[in-house]
């Protein structure tokens, strides 16, 4: 087997099942299985899907998130490359094959990802050109000048036609060796949600492998399609990515390192709400992300 493709299902019916779509029409050139994992769905998925002979359907009576239910896949993968794929995303052309050949071309690359382009087919965030760091933060409180500086376009999204050294890949298309992941292990089990991909990222730099953003693999991804599009759902999710990204910086950074982040970060947020007009839309985002800070939301 070339690739496993693993896909995780949570209330998703209708995206998965065109996402595996999707696969079955764009790819080909090369052997692939697909494995979906369904965290504990209640919208007619288990029935669904369990009737799909084309994949192999993996019913979690809880939902474990995304890391833990990807391991789950892992461990039932039989390719020499994994293939971390969202439910919300559709491929535009044979991806699977441009990233699988560009790592069978490419020795010293543990990892890759595609060019990710929203449903009116726009450049959508597919990578980043560092992990979480002091930089990053500092970076934020310089209202994102270093990055324009440093990256231009190319930050998140690949302008340049060809291969390129990356921090992370985003979880939607990640597909990785499956050396790589015997040696670093799967995602960590600690992260439910968000920065998992980017923790695995870190572990495989550490051990020499390199991350690479391919544009030539062509990738829709809608983003977001199992939250609820309301205020709180919203908070949730940003309290629930920020706390992954703390825990983020615990495991890969010491923690005066951290702690320095983190002071930057109070930092950006005072400017953000010292400059944006009492009852806005824009000071009610940033008194939300303070009170997660102060670890008012619980």
């Amino acid at each position: 087997m070339d690739v496993s493709v693993i896909i995780v299902n949570y209330h998703t019916r209708s995206l998965t099942a065109a996402c595996i779509d999707s696969l079955f029409e764009k790819t080909e050139g090369l052997t692939f299985e697909v494995i979906l994992v369904d965290n504990a769905s209640t919208d007619g998925s288990r029935e669904h899907f369990g009737q799909d002979s084309r994949i192999h359907y993996v019913y979690q009576e809880e939902n474990l998130g995304f890391g833990r239910a990807n391991n789950v896949g892992i461990g039932l993968a039989t390719g020499r490359y994994v293939f971390f794929l969202n439910s919300d995303t559709l491929l535009l052309n044979n991806a699977v094959k441009v990233l699988a050949d560009f790592l069978d071309s490419h020795p010293h690359a543990g990892a890759c990802g595609g060019n990710l382009f929203t449903q009116d087919l726009q450049p959508a965030p597919s990578f980043l050109r560092y992990r979480p760091s002091v930089y990053d933060e500092l970076n934020q409180l310089l209202r994102d000048v270093p990055d324009r500086l440093l990256f231009g376009r190319n930050l998140d999204f690949n302008h340049t036609g060809r291969p390129m050294k990356v921090g992370y890949i985003t979880g939607a298309d990640l597909m990785v060796r499956r050396e790589v992941l015997e040696k670093t292990g799967g995602f960590d089990p600690s992260f439910f949600m968000y920065y998992e991909e980017t923790e695995l990222c870190h572990r495989m730099t550490k051990r020499g492998w390199q991350i690479y953003s391919v544009p030539e693999a062509h990738i829709i991804h809608l983003g977001g399609a199992s939250f609820q599009p309301n205020d709180e759902a919203l908070l949730r999710r940003q309290q629930i990515k920020y706390e992954s990204k703390q825990r983020y910086m615990r495991l890969c950074h010491t923690p005066f390192y951290t702690a320095l982040a983190r002071l930057l970060r109070r930092m950006t947020i005072g400017s953000k709400l010292l400059f944006a007009a009492p009852g806005s839309e824009r000071r009610k985002k940033w008194e939300g992300i303070r009170q997660i800070e102060n670890g008012h939301l619980r």
